[in-house]
């Protein structure tokens, strides 16, 4: 009998309650998911039924890139999930499949280039510097969520779309209610629907006086019927709200690493020709989400890990356990600066690798190398134990980060 023809009470279903947890610390319903069952069953908070989840490094490349698991189908079905809502309107890019998925990218992907971003460095930079001039003149202790973390990608992605300054505080605050399980489905619905109401007016704009920055190139693609005005609003409103909140959340768990390593901290500022490596390391070490993202529905019959997945079944897929594979990373529960072979999939992987990496890194690299430079003697203000960390999030991050100088 091969592993596929095995009984279904071979694979019970496990209800993960994705709990809050401390720190940094990997989810232990993940871990041993990773070692003694790979490819499992799960029932999660949210959403009707059960779906597989897949863990192991090649099985998760190979379900997020094979096209009969499709990201499509999950559209008007009640899944299994840890949000009690989905974030992407119905018409965004993470719904799609390709090629609507290659037509969605194509109208945004040149923002996202090498050359595109190297123009965003010198703004980014002196937006920083002038984040920590103000946090240095109130002196310590300070929250550098609140004075370094919070703002600058806030302020990097809404300059980079063309959203003015005095509209970023409901930019943030729209975002922070769609991006947590703990708001309720009605208040993170509302506010989807506040910031598409939000974007639809500003692609209006857009499209009667064209301006050199993302909301034009979108607003340029619908009156030139590349997209329609559903679709580009879509398109922003999840490339705003990710990349505010994903980074402001990853760069403070960054931080809040170092600050707990400090041999990592003090070799970063002896060597700072290691950053880049270590921000990969850093990717790869840090848990920055909850539970599970966005799911596929395998479209026919396809075996995963010797396991036979259905027609029709959810599949979700998590980048944090791939990360953590034993049979891809040596020592991976380590945090190793010195790792030369580091093919992480924190920025997922397939037709919906984040178009937002080379941004997120960086403004990882600008936000560490400042602080680094800036204040050699950084350190926790409070005990480690006291630092709070956002409940009922899907993207895992700091809430206050306490630090004196």
């Amino acid at each position: 009998m091969t592993t596929s023809e095995r009984a279904p009470d071979r694979y019970p279903v496990r209800f993960w309650d994705v709990g809050d947890l401390k720190g940094l610390d990997f989810d232990p319903f993940m871990a041993d998911r990773l070692r003694d069952d790979p490819v499992s069953r799960v029932k999660l908070p949210h959403g009707e039924g059960h779906a597989w989840l897949v863990t192991r490094y090649e099985d998760v490349k190979f379900v997020t890139s094979d096209p009969r698991f499709s990201r499509q189908a999950v559209l008007g079905r009640p899944i299994t999930r840890l949000a009690p809502h989905f974030i992407p309107l119905d018409e965004a890019v993470g719904f799609a499949d390709p090629p609507e998925h290659t037509r969605l990218r194509k109208s945004v992907a040149k923002a996202f280039t090498a050359r595109s971003l190297d123009r965003l460095r010198p703004g980014a930079q002196r937006a920083a510097d002038e984040l920590l001039d103000a946090m240095e003149r109130q002196g310590p202790p300070a929250d550098l969520m609140e004075h370094l973390n919070g703002p600058l990608p806030l302020a990097v992605i809404s300059d980079l779309m063309g959203v003015p300054e005095e509209d970023r505080p409901r930019m943030a605050e729209w975002t922070n209610v769609q991006l947590s399980a703990g708001h309720g489905r009605k208040a993170s619905e509302q506010a989807k629907e506040n910031m598409a109401a939000y974007f639809t007016e500003l692609l209006g704009r857009r499209c009667a006086e064209p301006r050199d920055d993302l909301a034009g190139d979108l607003a340029q693609a619908t009156t030139q019927g590349e997209l329609s005005m559903a679709e580009a609003v879509a398109v922003a409103l999840l490339i705003q709200a990710s990349a505010a909140h994903a980074v402001r959340n990853n760069s403070g768990n960054m931080v809040y690493a170092l600050l707990t390593h400090p041999q990592h901290m003090a070799r970063l500022r002896s060597e700072p020709g290691l950053l880049p490596q270590a921000i990969e390391e850093l990717l790869r070490f840090i848990p920055h989400r909850n539970a599970v993202g966005l799911a596929r529905v395998a479209t026919e019959d396809v075996e995963v890990g010797g396991v036979l997945i259905r027609a029709g079944e959810v599949v979700h897929s998590s980048y944090l356990t791939a990360n953590r594979d034993p049979a891809v990373f040596d020592r991976p529960d380590e945090l190793d600066f010195d790792r030369e072979h580091n093919p992480h999939l924190s920025f997922g992987h397939g037709p919906h690798f984040c178009l937002g990496s080379m941004l997120a890194r960086l403004e990882s690299e600008i936000i560490l190398a400042t602080l680094l430079r800036r204040f050699p003697r950084l350190r926790l203000a409070e005990p480690v134990e006291s630092v709070p960390w956002q409940r009922d999030a899907l993207i895992r991050g700091p809430e206050r980060l306490p630090v004196t100088w």
